[in-house]
Parts: C-alpha cells; sequence; structure tokens
C-alpha cells in the first residue's frame, strides 16, 4: 500500500447530546482533503477510538470511505478486546475501507508470542491488509515484527515508542526479509518533533494530528521536509510545533483535546471530547489561539 504525503487522522465531531455529528465529519474530511493528505485514518487515536461504540466506530470509517471515495487509501482503525478487533476488521471491510490499523490490546500485556497471535487473529477475520501499531501494551521485538512480515496481509508499521534504536533494527529486518512494500511511519505525538531523526533511520512517512486541525501549516513543513529546506523546517519547529508541543505535554490526552479544540477555534463546532480525555481550560485555550496564529504568520 503506497502512501504519498502526511497521514491524516480525523477528530470525530460530536453533537450537543454527544452523538456523532455525521454532517460535520463529512465536512471535516471534504476540507482537510483540499490539503492533499496521503491517507485517511478514521476512527484511530485523533479519532478517539478509546470511546467509540462498535457502530460508531464503522460508521465513521463508513462516511469516511464514501467521502474519501478513493483518492487516498483509508485504514480503519481496531483493536482493544479481541472481539471487538475482529468485529471491527470485519465490518471496516464491509464499511469500504482499504486497511486496518491495529492499535493496542486492551489493558493487558502478553507476551511476543501472543502479540503476534493477536495481530494474526485481526488480519485473518477480514481479507484487509493490516498495518502494526507499536506502543502501549503493544510493544513488538524485531523477531515479533520478522514473523509478522512473513504474512502478506501484514503491510505496514507504526512507531509510537520513540526507540529509535530498536525502529532502525526493525527496518532493517524486515527489508532483509524481502518486504520492499512494507510502509514504515513514525505516530509519536506531534510527529514533526521527531521526523528528522526517524528519516536518517528509514521512516520517511509520519502521522500528523496537527494536520487535522491545522492543515496549512502542516503541509508547509512537509514541503520543506520533502524538499529538505532544512531551516524553513527550524523555523517552524521553533515558531508553531515545540509550543504545541510544551502545551500539549501538561495534560494527559492533549495530543487528542487540542486537535478538537483548534478546530473549534477555527469556526467548526467539533464538540468536545469524550470522557476520560478533558477539554483545555480557557487559560490553555487562549494559548492555543496564540500558537496557531504564530503558525500562520510563519506562513
Amino acid at each position: 500500500m503506497n502512501f504519498d504525503g502526511i497521514l491524516f487522522f480525523p477528530v470525530t465531531p460530536f453533537d450537543a447530546d454527544g452523538r456523532i455529528d455525521e454532517g460535520l465529519l463529512r465536512q471535516h474530511l471534504e476540507t482537510t482533503l483540499a490539503h492533499s493528505p496521503g491517507g485517511v485514518f478514521p476512527a484511530c487515536g485523533t479519532g478517539e477510538f478509546h470511546a467509540l461504540s462498535t457502530d460508531e466506530a464503522t460508521r465513521v470509517v463508513q462516511i469516511a470511505a464514501e467521502t474519501v471515495a478513493g483518492r487516498v487509501p483509508v485504514v480503519a482503525g481496531t483493536g482493544g478486546p479481541l472481539g471487538h478487533a475482529t468485529t471491527l476488521a470485519r465490518a471496516a471491510a464491509d464499511a469500504g475501507a482499504d486497511a486496518l490499523l491495529v492499535l493496542p490490546p486492551y489493558l493487558v500485556g502478553g507476551p511476543q508470542s501472543g502479540l503476534v497471535a493477536y495481530v494474526e487473529a485481526v488480519a485473518a477475520a477480514s481479507d484487509l491488509p493490516v498495518v502494526i501499531y507499536h506502543r502501549g501494551t503493544a510493544q513488538y521485538s524485531v523477531d515479533s515484527v520478522r514473523r509478522l512480515a512473513q504474512n502478506p496481509k501484514v503491510v505496514g508499521f507504526k512507531d509510537g515508542v520513540g526507540d529509535v534504536g530498536l525502529a532502525q533494527q526493525i527496518v532493517r529486518a524486515v527489508r532483509a526479509a524481502g518486504r520492499d512494500d512494507f510502509a514504515f511511519f513514525n505516530g509519536l505525538l506531534t510527529a514533526e518533533l521527531t521526523q528528522g531523526a526517524y528519516r536518517g533511520i528509514g521512516i520517511p512517512l509520519y502521522s500528523s494530528a496537527a494536520f487535522a486541525m491545522i492543515p496549512e501549516v502542516a503541509n508547509a513543513y512537509y514541503r520543506a521536509y520533502v524538499d529538505g529546506d532544512e531551516a524553513r523546517r527550524a523555523d517552524l519547529l521553533d515558531g508553531f510545533y515545540s509550543p504545541l508541543v510544551a502545551l500539549r505535554d501538561e495534560t494527559p490526552g492533549f495530543g487528542v483535546s487540542l486537535i478538537k479544540t483548534g478546530l473549534r477555534l477555527g469556526g467548526l463546532p467539533v464538540g468536545s471530547v469524550r470522557a476520560p480525555l478533558v477539554d483545555p481550560t480557557p487559560a490553555q485555550e487562549a494559548r492555543l489561539a496564540e500558537i496557531l496564529e504564530a503558525g500562520r504568520a510563519l506562513l
């Protein structure tokens, strides 16, 4: 599966009664697609996968597939309890997704053989290819990824841990196994801050939560990154991404909460985040508005 551009993780808008606002979701997708992402990942981390029911996640994926209409790949989130994950895998296939992002199992950890079996069970549940998400309770060893790469339905690896040495070893092991079609990408929070290092170890792709909130700035960074304009990239890191990360790190879950707040500040009433996440305080929201304005000024 080929991705050409920033990987877009949309939010899931909620109305005043806490239900998915389908019209706003379509609007959010359509307006952001105009900025040419390389793929759309609905009902994943930024989309509050952790807080969606099976029916809600399926509907989000269906709306995304309908709205994208084949322009770029649609990779649906799945994971959590195994039964939940396999049910979502089948539902995502029926909804028109092109692939699955396998998020970590719920609560429990297991040995490497158990993690491999978990991914294999999700992969077997539908005809869709799967991307492994290396994070939390699903941290894969080099041998585990090498073993999973023997399955042609396993087509990618998203790193959310940040161990660059281990990620380098995994890239080399998969390439040595002959999987030149394998997609690797940086899935750390606010990945722009670390992408320079990831490019150096053979991971050129990255997910961008900021793209969902302020795509014009995210694309400016991406253009500088692709063109090798390090001075421009540094200006954007210093003037926008570093202050955003400092604010994000103040409160758990702000990797999602700030994106929804930024969209609301931009005039798209996507609603609040669901518990256990929380919205920013008024003071934090004001700082976010200043950071967004500083980012736009850099354009």
